[in-house]
């Protein structure tokens, strides 16, 4: 199995047509602004990507930071957000090593990107990381998913998108591996894109999941030295354990590493 690292597989082509091809079944920015108001500020939203629902979240004046691996999705999330006349912090950093100069009383993601990490390994570093910028009293959010296999009917038709100036954006699966051991699924994707004139700019890349049980979850962040508070479903109550898709809520396990200032953040 080819894997990706995601500040690779979200540039060029990909990013472009990230935005235009995003599926949005629900609304990702009620339930950020919400954690926000239940944790408290300042926040910090992890993959923020090219800036949804982050620079949503930055117009109703919350206090906000992003942080993103990818180069060519943060440049995208600057210039949305100078359309907009918006100011906001982003960092250019993945979550396994992210070093930030202050602690957060709300650290969260929008959607399930914690899933991009290829490997448990990846995310207990990620779970350290947020655990040392979490302030004294703050929670974090993590939303995950467990991925279904794909049918044969779902590989090959197309999600599609027509700009205003004509061009043609589509993505394809093409492909899938899917490895219940590792609890992984590697699903390649075709990207096209079609001029008005007739070019077309062809991109494939592997899109690597890496899922999670309920369990198995806690037992991380346990040894990453975070509690967790609430595991809770799509519609808001607890976790059932046939729960496919679920959020985590996760607060510090014990004394705060002394190395950032949770006075300031926790003001």
């Amino acid at each position: 199995m080819r894997v990706i690292d995601p500040a690779q597989f979200y540039t060029g082509l990909v990013s472009l047509m990230y935005g235009p091809l995003r599926t949005r079944a629900d609304d990702d920015v009620e339930p950020c602004a919400d954690f926000i108001a239940q944790a408290g500020q300042p926040a910090l939203e992890l993959g923020c990507g090219d800036g949804y629902p982050l620079l949503e979240l930055r117009e109703r004046g919350l206090d906000v930071d992003g942080l993103d691996s990818s180069a060519d999705m943060l440049a995208r999330c600057r210039a949305d957000a100078a359309e907009r006349h918006l100011t906001v912090t982003l960092h250019h950093q993945t979550m396994e090593e992210m070093d930030l100069p202050r602690s957060y009383r709300a650290i969260f993601l929008a959607g399930p990107t914690f899933n991009l990490l290829p490997d448990d390994r990846a995310a207990l570093r990620t779970l350290e990381r947020i655990r040392d910028h979490l302030a004294v009293d703050g929670l974090a959010r993590i939303p995950l998913f467990v991925p279904e296999p794909a049918e044969a009917d779902t590989l090959g038709p197309a999600r599609t998108h027509t700009t205003l100036e004509g061009e043609q954006m589509r993505v394809t699966a093409v492909s899938q591996d899917r490895d219940e051991a590792a609890r992984t699924q590697s699903t390649l994707l075709r990207y096209e894109l079609g001029t008005a004139d007739g070019d077309v700019e062809v991109v494939e890349r592997p899109w690597l999941l890496h899922w999670y049980s309920q369990n198995g979850f806690r037992e991380l962040a346990s040894q990453a030295g975070l509690h967790v508070c609430a595991v809770t479903g799509p519609d808001g109550a607890a976790a059932t354990s046939d729960d496919t898709a679920f959020d985590v809520i996760l607060a510090l396990s014990g004394p705060p590493t002394p190395n950032r200032g949770d006075a300031e953040a926790g003001t």
